[in-house]
């Protein structure tokens, strides 16, 4: 491997807890992060150091999982052990909890804004995924709750730029969701995990997904249409790529950096890996092979990896022992 993963910075960001989330502000000037003491963090440079700007440490009762900014970036969503969603907004460098999402029987599990802004998605360990619509007041309603999944609803996604949702589950399975008649439905279930299946990511064309699980594996999807397989039909998805033996536990996270197509794996053995796809390989067929390893990234399990929006190469991950860290991805190819 000539490609490098090199550690930039180190934050104590939660100290005495597990830090569970991190996420780039659209402008990439600012990071989130959340963790087990129930509090949401904001951080920004100041000069070479990356401080804390902000804790938000009133919104929640129980562990905060997972954090999301809305695509203009003025608002942050957060999601939590408490069976809530809370609603930043962020005036200045000011964040008010503008109202609070209710209604998931337990765990909130994660949140997620569509590319729009106007629609949010929530799933939880009710094993269920709500789409809440977004006014320009401010409010915010629930439009439709789906059951598609027998189990406790790990992750959600949407595509970069349509309304199309993705979720993974403690049931081994991923679910895509659309509209349709103004109510939302499960359009495929992608079955091929043998265990939970923990994140999912979307490529930036959002031509394909990537998923990772429990089984210590990543699958690469992509969605067929009847030309090209004569076996599918148009928004079927198919398992193209398996990425197997790289990771030695549970993979709890994967992220697709929309800048230079890479793909980082957050790791319960610890490691920090990257991923780059072999330009050589059948594009029905694509191949990916391990770019850059970090054995021992933090001295707990890695439960996140983030690419900055903005400035190729930057990544953050966190982890069991309450940090965050920031790295410098450089690949030679």
């Amino acid at each position: 491997m000539k490609d490098t993963l090199a550690i930039l910075h180190r934050l104590s960001a939660h100290p005495e807890s597990r830090c569970w989330y991190v996420a780039w502000h659209p402008l990439g000037a600012l990071l989130a992060s959340c963790g087990g003491d129930r509090a949401v963090r904001i951080w920004g440079k100041e000069g070479d150091d990356w401080v804390c700007k902000c804790a938000l440490s009133d919104g929640h009762q129980r562990t905060v999982r997972k954090v999301a900014w809305s695509p203009c970036g003025h608002y942050l969503a957060s999601a939590s052990f408490d069976a809530t969603t809370c609603i930043w907004k962020m005036t200045n460098d000011d964040f008010e909890c503008l109202t609070v999402l209710e209604g998931h029987e337990n765990e909130v599990k994660c949140v997620a804004w569509a590319s729009s802004g106007h629609l949010l998605a929530t799933c939880s360990r009710d094993k269920s995924v709500w789409i809440w619509e977004v006014d320009e007041e401010d409010e915010y309603e629930c439009v439709s709750v789906v059951n598609s999944h027998t189990q406790d609803v790990k992750h959600v996604v949407w595509h970069p730029t349509q309304e199309l949702l993705a979720s993974a589950s403690y049931d081994n399975k991923v679910c895509i969701y659309k509209e349709e008649d103004d109510d939302w439905e499960c359009r495929a279930t992608l079955e091929g995990h043998t265990s939970t299946v923990w994140s999912l990511s979307f490529d930036p064309e959002g031509q394909r997904l990537a998923s990772c699980s429990d089984d210590r594996t990543v699958k690469i999807w992509k969605e067929c249409t009847s030309g090209e397989d004569e076996d599918s039909t148009d928004g079927a998805w198919k398992c193209v790529c398996t990425l197997s033996g790289f990771h030695g536990r549970t993979v709890y996270d994967v992220s697709w950096c929309h800048l230079t197509g890479a793909l980082a794996t957050a790791c319960g053995d610890d490691g920090v890996r990257v991923f780059k796809e072999d330009a050589a390989a059948d594009p029905r067929h694509p191949a990916f092979y391990l770019s850059a390893h970090v054995p021992k990234a933090h001295n707990q399990d890695v439960n996140c990896v983030a690419w900055h929006p903005k400035e190729a190469g930057l990544l953050a991950t966190c982890s069991d022992n309450g940090e965050i860290a920031i790295w410098n991805y450089q690949s030679d190819a």
